[in-house]
This record gives structure tokens, sequence and C-alpha cells, in this order.
């Protein structure tokens, strides 16, 4: 079911036929409750799906500078002044780096069965490159590796989750191509090293936050503000890097039988007016612009979207340029790029309302360039994030779009959360709330779209350094308290539902007496009442 520029709808099986006694459950009664599309269902995952947790090393290893670990470009943003809320880092962050046995017995209280953490690039390898090698970091890592395993968890391990060798910076950072082969370098190494005990590699985690908040607006490290050309430089050496990594484990290592992918980030982009072809156009074009950046060249034809070609070289023409400020890849690369992919990744919290907007600005900038008003209505529920606010029936509009997208790809949530106030409380009903709805959908997305959702990572595993608001927000199944040298952990009660969730491996029929997973709904049988949802497909 594809068009070219304009709104399709995917049609799919979804009606609920209740008792008449039976009244049916709502994640968010007072703004989403639609019964057809918001209410929600019970049933069980397929047998073979993936349940695990997420965090990333910066985040949570803490020891920055212990065992000859290298400086990131993190540690270089964090320690600059007004740059982090109230001057916080992640120099010590849940001290992982110290306490990974902890985690590990966090995981496996859960029931869990995966793990996705990340490498810490500079720990491993102190200036970025080959010539020094720090055996301390790649103990770590093994430890950790064969902590989980003997627990009967699996690891996903994420090659760059945002921290740079700080001494790479100093060449340019990804706006420098060269990085594409020192990146490949980096990647071999652990391959070599790792590999034989690691079922799933990721490049890349978000790439699009990594150029645009990195290099564009400069929120985040490496903090360069140049929203017009570092973002499409940043982007263009990232693809090139991880399609060399894929091929490096392709050709070498495949015979170990692990899955090598990016993870990419987008919200779910849904038209203001469904009745405004425009409009319509501006939510496909939102996605394009930020999945399909780095999807499109990696599982559809080695390039960039069509969508995103026209719409940069429109913006470039106007400002008197030579040349589209979106770089191009050769006819050899796009065919190298091409495919190299075993599944989709993909990081979610939250569902933007898109209008189209011409935009006349002539200073160059990858927003501007997109010519769309984003917002997401006051009505809307809230969190402590002031970008996130959930909206649960995006998430399945955001899978069906991509099944569609990018021909039914095999799909892992790799992040999904929501964020609360610092000094949150165990009883977290906020966040349960927010699980419950949004793996609803993601069930929803499997049982009645036939999406290949091949299992779901809570982000995150515990409260850790968020980034630019330091630990002013937290996302974890587990609180941890930042001002004990110690740095407990304690389970939320969103860690406690989600154990039964894993437990059951799904939402189960009510029973007598309840429980935190039990529904007031009960679900007798399916009709083919057809619902259209707001997701897109363009064929370039």
């Amino acid at each position: 079911m594809a068009t070219t520029g304009t709104f399709a709808t995917i049609l799919f099986s979804a009606g609920v036929l209740f008792f008449a006694s039976t009244a049916a459950e709502f994640a968010y009664p007072d703004v989403f409750n639609d019964e057809d599309r918001d209410t929600l269902i019970t049933g069980k995952f397929p047998d073979d799906f993936v349940w695990g947790s997420a965090t990333s090393a910066y985040q949570i290893e803490g020891g920055w500078e212990e065992d000859g670990k290298g400086p990131s470009i993190w540690d270089t943003f964090a320690h600059t002044p007004d740059k982090i809320n109230e001057g916080q880092t992640g120099d010590v962050a849940c001290d992982s780096y110290h306490r990974h046995q902890v985690d590990v017995q966090l995981l496996k209280n859960l029931g869990v069965t995966y793990y996705r953490f990340s490498i810490s690039w500079p720990r491993i390898l102190p200036i970025g490159t080959l010539d020094e090698i720090n055996e301390p970091g790649f103990e770590y890592y093994e430890t950790l590796i064969d902590e989980l395993l003997a627990y009967g968890i699996e690891p996903m391990v994420t090659l760059y989750h945002w921290d740079l060798p700080e001494a790479l910076q100093q060449i340019g950072g990804w706006e420098n191509d060269t990085l594409a082969d020192i990146f490949n370098d980096y990647a071999d190494l652990v391959f070599q090293r790792l590999g034989p005990k690691i079922k799933y590699w990721i490049t890349f985690n978000e790439p699009y936050v990594v150029c645009w908040l990195g290099y564009g607006v400069a929120v985040f490290a490496p903090g360069i503000y140049d929203p017009g050309n570092a973002p499409y430089k940043a982007a263009h050496t990232i693809i090139k890097a991880h399609a060399k990594a894929y091929h490096t484990y392709q050709d070498n290592y495949s015979s170990w039988g692990g899955k090598i992918a990016i993870t990419l980030s987008t919200d779910f982009g849904t038209p203001d007016d469904p009745s405004n072809p425009e409009d319509v156009d501006a939510a496909i074009r939102y996605m394009q612009f930020t999945a399909g950046w780095f999807a499109h060249p990696i599982l559809k034809n080695g390039d960039y979207p069509d969508t995103m070609k026209s719409q940069v070289a429109k913006k470039s023409e106007a400002q008197g340029l030579a040349e589209s400020r979106l770089p191009t890849f050769t006819e050899e690369e796009k065919a190298y790029i091409r495919g190299t992919g075993d599944f989709f990744g993909l990081n979610s919290y939250t569902t933007t309302v898109c209008r189209h907007q011409e935009n006349d600005k002539l200073e160059g900038n990858y927003e501007d360039d997109q010519d769309i008003y984003r917002y997401q209505p006051d009505d809307w529920p809230t969190s402590d994030a002031e970008w996130l606010r959930p909206a649960p029936w995006g998430l399945r509009g955001l899978l069906n779009w991509v099944d569609e997208e990018y021909d039914h790809p095999d799909i892992f949530i790799t992040e999904n959360g929501v964020a609360t106030a610092g000094d949150s409380e165990l009883d977290d009903q906020d966040r349960l709330t927010y699980y419950k709805a949004h793996i609803n959908e993601v069930l929803k997305a499997i049982e009645y779209d036939d999406v290949k959702v091949k299992g779901y990572f809570a982000w995150s595993l515990m409260d850790n350094f968020e980034w630019a608001a330091g630990y002013s927000q937290r996302f974890g199944l587990h609180h941890v308290d930042f001002d004990d040298p110690v740095r407990p952990r304690i389970i939320k009660n969103s860690g406690t539902w989600y154990k039964e969730l894993v437990e059951y491996n799904g939402f189960p029929e009510p029973q007598s007496g309840g429980g935190s997973l039990k529904m007031s709904m009960v679900l007798t049988f399916l009709l083919p009442t057809v619902i259209a949802v707001m997701v897109c497909n363009v064929s370039n």
C-alpha cells in the first residue's frame, strides 16, 4: 500500500466486542478514550518475544577517568559551565563501573532475558584509535557479559551511544569523514574481543540526536552550533561508518550468528488536519527527516529520502548556494550502504502533530528545511520532560509506518519510557500507566496489524544521568539515590509491574481479586472493524 507524497491509510481488523456488563478500560480515560483505538486488550506476546531493559555507558558507569579510560565529548561537555542542570556530571552517575554485579541482579529479579547496554569507546580506546588499547576497559565489559550470561541474560551491545573520544572531536568529530574508518577499526576490535558471546549489535544509538542536538543546536555534546550544515555532514559520516561496521561483521564474523543494525529515533508524526493533503505530507516529511534520514539509505536504496533531498535543495537554492547543503552519495556508496541492517532498532517516546508551514528564512537550518510546524495538544498527558507527552496510540501508528515503509522488517523497540521528577517516589503510577498503555499498543500492532515486533526494552533499568537535564529527570524502573555514595537501587512499582508483565508474557484476563496487571475489560472476539490509522508510506 504505497503512495507517493500522499497520505496512506493502513486498514486492519481491530474491533472489540464486549459483554454488556463489561466496561472498556482506558489508560488515559480523560483524553484518550476512543473505544476502538484506545481500549486496553488482553493477550500474550509470541513465545519468542524478547523482554529487556536498557542503559548507556555515560549515563550509568561513572569511573570517568579510572583505569586508563580517556575523556569523551560528554566528559568535556558536562565539565563546561552552564551546559548541564546544576552543573551535574556523569563522573560517578550510578557507579555501575564498580557495581555492575548489582545491576545484573536487578535484571535477574525483573526476569528479563536481554540487557541492552553500550560500550564506552574511550574506555577501551582512550584516544579513539588502535594506537592505544586499554585492557582494563575490555576486562570490565568481558566481566559484565559473562555475569549476564551466567544468569541467562543475553547482551544487546550498542557500539556508540554518544560518548565519542574527545581526541577524535579535536580532529572534527563526525564532520570529519575519516571517522568512518576509525569507527570501523573500533567496531572490528570489539567484534574480535566480544563477538562470539553477542547475538545482537547496535552500531549507533539515535544518530538524529547526535547530529541535530550535538552538531546543530549545541545543547548536547560536542556543543557545535551550525544548524544548516554540520548535522548533514555528521549524518553522512555516521551512515558510512555504520555501513562499514556492518560489512566488517558480515564479512568476517557472520559464522557467530549475530545480527547487526542501527537504532533510530522518531516521534510518530500525525497531521494537524488529516483531510488536508499538505498536513498529511508534513507528517510523512517529519518522519522522513528523522528516522528516514538514516533508515532510507540503510534499508531502502542507499540514498536519502526524495522528500528530504528536494526540500534541502529548494532551501539551498533560495539561499543562493550552488549546490544543496545535503551531501550526496556516489553510486558505489549507495550500493555499499543499501541493505546494511538485519532488523530495525526503534526508540520512541511520544507523538507530534504536524502542520505544513512554509518557512522563508534564508539562514539555513535543518528544522526550517522541513517546512513544518509541530506541536503537542495542551490536553495530552504530561511528563517531567517538556518534549514528552504520552500518546500511546502513536506508538502503534509508528510501528505500522515502519512496517510498511521498510518492507516489514523485524522491529526491536530498543527504548521506550517516560520521565518523572528528580524527587519521584517509588509509587510511580505515571510511569506504570505509561508502560501499560504503550506496551498494550505493541501487542495490538502484533495481533491486529501483523507487525513483526520482536522485542521491547524498557528505558531505563534505573534512574541515571539524563544528559543536559542531569539528575533532575528520572526514567528508571529502579530508584537510585544519587546522594548516597553507594548509589542504592530500589525497585519502583513500575518495575514490579514490568516484572509481572514479563512473567506472564502479556496482559492476562481479569481474575477475582485483581492485581496490578488485571483489567476490567474482557476481550471476547474481534470484529473486522476497519480503522484508519494515521500512518503513511512514501515509495521512492
